[in-house]
């Protein structure tokens, strides 16, 4: 091997070496040790602080009441599955809203259904579409609403019937890995940074230089996920705003009275100073007492969004 050769085969080779000699860190926070890559213990990033952000952070949820006063257009492509995996009742379609006058209607451009999505009446058969279009679908004109995030904290309490399940739904979208108050028999477990929870999750912080963001990551332990509601859940931060930019995670568990196993992927865009989601996908099944159980697949893809 010639001097040449023998340079280049060095070159190649030292990014491997320097990737094999990074090194994580764990430290302590709250009672729950926290994995830290290398480029994020180079930063010097305050972890107590960064943790307390992602304890508090409220713009995830403000992003989808954010879409409460922009325009949009929507596509949504809405299927419900037997136990085979087959389509039994489906909804596609293209809807727009738009905001006048502090009011907000919602157009149908194109509209296609099969199976049994709808009744004889034309309403939803599913509570999983009947979920979907209480965040999407608009009747009618509606007025005075805003994007305030007030009180963070969800309450089902004096909600009762199919009412109060669609209220569970949205707390576990919106809320993932906080405590949710009125949620029988799982309330305590859905709160991630408990301390009583310490023993029940691997977390890591990572960073993504090419978008400049931060990636926090939980994962249940081996052997806890009887333990938990929330199994896995990945979530990206602005590192200059510290606002949620996309977020992913499964949630299940089986309460006997009712059980779930749902994967979500949530991602944002920025509309001048507002963020909003501009895509959302759902996998999951549902089953409560009274009623058959409930696959389905769901996408939501926004765009043309102003205001």
């Amino acid at each position: 091997m010639n001097y040449r050769s023998l340079l280049c085969s060095v070159l190649m080779i030292i990014p491997f070496i320097a990737i094999a000699q990074q090194k994580d860190s764990t430290i302590k926070v709250d009672e729950h040790y926290i994995t830290l890559s290398e480029v994020v213990i180079n930063q010097k990033l305050d972890i107590a602080s960064f943790i307390k952000r992602v304890k508090e952070d409220t713009s995830f949820y403000k992003a989808f009441k954010n879409l409460r006063i922009v325009n949009y257009t929507s596509i949504n492509d809405i299927r419900m599955l037997d136990k085979k995996g087959r389509t039994e009742g489906s909804l596609k379609s293209k809807t727009r809203q738009t905001i006048k006058d502090h009011c907000r209607q919602m157009e149908v451009l194109e509209q296609k259904s099969t199976g049994d999505f709808f009744d004889s009446r034309q309403n939803y058969n599913y509570y999983t579409a009947t979920m979907y279009a209480q965040l999407f679908f608009t009747k009618g004109k509606i007025c005075g609403e805003n994007n305030i995030v007030g009180n963070r904290e969800f309450d089902v309490s004096g909600l009762s019937g199919m009412e109060k399940h669609k209220g569970q739904l949205k707390m576990l979208f919106f809320n993932p890995g906080k405590r949710i108050k009125g949620l029988p028999f799982i309330s305590n477990k859905t709160a991630i940074f408990d301390k009583s929870m310490a023993d029940d999750y691997d977390m890591r912080i990572d960073f993504d230089d090419d978008i400049d963001t931060y990636i926090f990551s939980v994962k249940v332990k081996p052997g806890r996920e009887n333990q938990v509601v929330v199994r896995e859940m990945t979530t990206w931060f602005d590192a200059k705003t510290f606002e949620v930019t996309s977020r992913n995670y499964t949630l299940k568990y089986d309460a006997g009275v009712y059980d779930f196993d749902v994967d979500m992927k949530v991602k944002m865009s920025r509309v001048n100073d507002l963020l909003v989601p501009s895509l959302i996908t759902y996998n999951g099944n549902w089953k409560v007492m009274f009623k058959k159980r409930e696959r389905g697949l769901f996408t939501a893809t926004l765009f043309d969004i102003h205001y």
